[in-house]
């Protein structure tokens, strides 16, 4: 309608004839036609062959009918949509069209593939000039809608990683686009997998900045800095690495193909940012374990990794009673041997752990991925000269709890431990810090001395002249190193403060022989020498493949 202007009354404007049907063409006349008109001569209307006056050889309105004239029906355009012809090919001389439009300073390629209106997870398309998700690349779909509201043309399938332009919805097979593919899906050769630990490479993201690809940060979205770490971990043990790097997971299950695609991102030599997020991983694990690990609650590192590593080894298709019969198990698994026998009441206070030779003693063999290292107590008093020290003992002194000697009291029985060959090519030492009881948990902050290459294991092994020389040593490597750090906070539910756990992991990068310590999204070097100092939670040690070898690597 016609505005009505300041001076004009609202009855004279209500009584102004409505507005012409839409679809009536009308031709707009300027002031200038207008007073040209006012001075020309009346032009009379000219008879057409029938009598009806036809003006300028136009026909007049009493020729049209009213379906013509649309009037009292439905528009067509409120109720069929008429979309434009899609095209399998671009025109020519059009092929780089809308390219330039791509930002790749916001692709993120790292996060859950859900389209951002449906949050469905089928058919996703991304946006590459604002890096959001959509659904399908039909007519009627969300991306073909965004491309027409906001003018994004350019679109990538999640799937395939081909690349299209919408609404024509052809694709291009420009060679320009191949980074972005690389980085939502990298993929190394075999060759250059297998000199990731050999030969050093640096890299640069888009800014121009230089990184190391294998370590690189990793986003903490709100509690997810246990998950981090053993990721970390678990991307530089070099079998699980190049297995999960160059194997088609194509028709494996999904937590599969989501730990693949993260190893191969925390190792890509093309990145766009020098840090990945774990949120597509992390996400499928929230609803697998149904809540137990997600991202908003800060849970346990090494049992998150029991659980992580057995989800893997079943997903893998490997067997809950046969060992062996995985990558996860091939590089983890190992063989302990645990004798047991009854406490008598005859018992005193002094031998209470020695075995008698009376007693029955139970003899069982074990499967396991990880061992535990139990910490002595530490003390509850201290002496004014010993007031700020904190305690340490040496890893093999706790390691000796595998020695076959030493006997430890469990539920009314004393037992004791030795390993059996072969050793694992990879041993997961937990160091034991937190108790929990009915009221409260406890830590215990002893700092384990440990040098980082040169672990002779075979002290704590059986011996089998079959599998193992004897008296010929089995000497282990460290790569990396979970550790914990309590920090004071304010807790304003109770007075005075309160502890929060800081997960950080230690990682050794074989190509250059240095350390870096990892935490979140932070990477910075560390002495060797002062490795020891953390509260260490998790040791990963590798196995050297000459054992004789005893100078450092």
């Amino acid at each position: 309608m016609v505005k009505r202007a300041a001076e004009q009354s609202l009855e004279d404007v209500v009584m102004q004839d409505s507005p012409m049907h839409k679809k009536v063409r009308v031709e707009s006349v300027s002031e200038d036609d207008e007073q040209s008109n006012v001075n020309s001569p009346t032009v009379e209307p000219v008879l057409s062959t029938n009598g009806e006056p036809n003006l300028n050889g136009k026909t007049w309105l009493s020729e049209l009918s009213v379906s013509d004239l649309n009037i009292g029906e439905e528009e067509e355009e409120d109720s069929d949509f008429i979309a434009p012809e899609q095209q399998r090919v671009p025109a020519d001389g059009f092929n780089d069209l809308y390219l330039d439009t791509i930002d790749r300073s916001v692709l993120d390629f790292d996060f859950e593939k859900l389209c951002s209106i449906t949050l469905s997870n089928i058919n996703v398309y991304a946006c590459l000039v604002c890096g959001k998700y959509f659904q399908g690349r039909g007519v009627k779909s969300q991306a073909y809608f965004h491309a027409l509201e906001v003018d994004h043309h350019v679109y990538i399938s999640m799937e395939t990683k081909k690349v299209y332009v919408l609404p024509e919805s052809y694709e291009v097979t420009s060679q320009s686009l191949e980074d972005i593919k690389f980085v939502a899906d990298p993929r190394l050769l075999r060759e250059d997998v297998l000199k990731l630990d050999k030969t050093p490479k640096d890299a640069f993201d888009i800014a121009g900045e230089k990184y190391h690809p294998g370590f690189v940060g990793m986003n903490n979205i709100k509690a997810n800095d246990y998950f981090n770490v053993i990721m970390q971990v678990l991307s530089h043990v070099t079998p699980i690495r190049n297995f999960f790097m160059l194997e088609d997971f194509s028709s494996k299950p999904e937590i599969v193909k989501r730990f693949s695609t993260l190893i191969r991102k925390i190792w890509n030599t093309r990145a766009f940012k020098a840090h990945v997020s774990p949120h597509e991983l992390i996400q499928h694990i929230s609803r697998q374990s149904q809540k137990r690990f997600d991202l908003l609650h800060q849970s346990d590192p090494v049992e998150f990794l029991s659980w992580f590593l057995n989800s893997l080894h079943v997903a893998l298709g490997g067997s809950k009673t046969k060992p062996g019969t995985s990558i996860i198990q091939k590089v983890f698994q190992g063989q302990l041997k645990t004798e047991s026998q009854q406490i008598t009441a005859k018992a005193d206070a002094n031998d209470r752990l020695r075995f008698e030779d009376a007693g029955q003693v139970v003899t069982e063999k074990h499967h396991f991925l990880m061992l535990t290292l139990d910490l002595p107590p530490a003390p509850l008093f201290q002496n004014a000269v010993d007031k700020n020290a904190i305690p340490q003992v040496q890893l093999t002194n706790i390691l000796s709890k595998y020695d076959g000697v030493r006997t430890a009291e469990q539920q009314n029985a004393r037992k004791r431990y030795r390993l059996l060959h072969p050793l694992p090519p990879y041993l997961l030492l937990h160091i034991k810090r937190f108790s929990q009881n009915k009221f409260v948990s406890e830590r215990n902050p002893t700092i384990v001395i440990f040098n980082s290459y040169g672990l002779d294991m075979s002290p704590y092994v059986e011996p089998n002249p079959k599998i193992h020389p004897p008296f010929e040593p089995i000497i282990y490597d460290l790569i990396a190193n979970i550790t914990h750090e309590a920090v004071r906070i304010r807790d304003d539910s109770v007075e005075g403060e309160a502890e929060k756990k800081v997960w950080k992991t230690q990682v050794k990068d074989k190509a250059r022989d240095e350390w870096l310590e990892i935490q979140d999204l932070f990477v910075e070097k560390v002495p060797a020498e002062t490795l020891f100092t953390r509260e260490s939670y998790l040791l990963v040690l590798e196995r050297r493949k000459d054992g004789k070898k005893k100078s450092k690597q």
